[in-house]
């Protein structure tokens, strides 16, 4: 039998947690000063008087950098509940969590013979 009371909680933290930002973007929005003028509409470089177009491209090497970081990351949140519960999940959960890491191996490695991970 489906229990939907159990579910009280997650649903009251969601609403609440769901509230609050809309709560703080609309307060904001009506006590933000509205006066547009040269100062607001510059571009803000830590206190420094900006020089020239505020549009620059970076090389593709800090986006591949970033992914490559983001992945890991994210492996890393994916393993650690694996790793919490293993003795109560057992042996099958052990060869899936292997074969994520071994996929996100072979994925780095193909990323490094390409020479997407290079300076150069």
């Amino acid at each position: 039998m489906l229990l939907l009371y159990e579910y009280d909680i997650f649903w009251a933290f969601l609403i609440i947690s769901s509230v609050i930002p809309i709560l703080a973007f609309l307060i904001s929005g009506v006590l933000a000063p509205m006066r547009k003028g040269p100062e607001k509409l510059s571009s803000y470089e830590s206190g420094i008087e900006p020089l020239g177009d505020a549009w620059l491209q970076f090389r593709i090497c800090y986006y591949m950098f970033a992914l490559v970081f983001v992945v890991f990351d994210v492996e890393t949140v994916f393993l650690y509940p694996w790793a919490m519960s293993f003795d109560v999940l057992g042996g099958s959960v052990f060869i899936e969590a292997f074969i994520f890491v071994l996929i996100l191996i072979v994925g780095s490695i193909y990323a490094w013979r390409k020479g997407a991970l290079e300076w150069s």
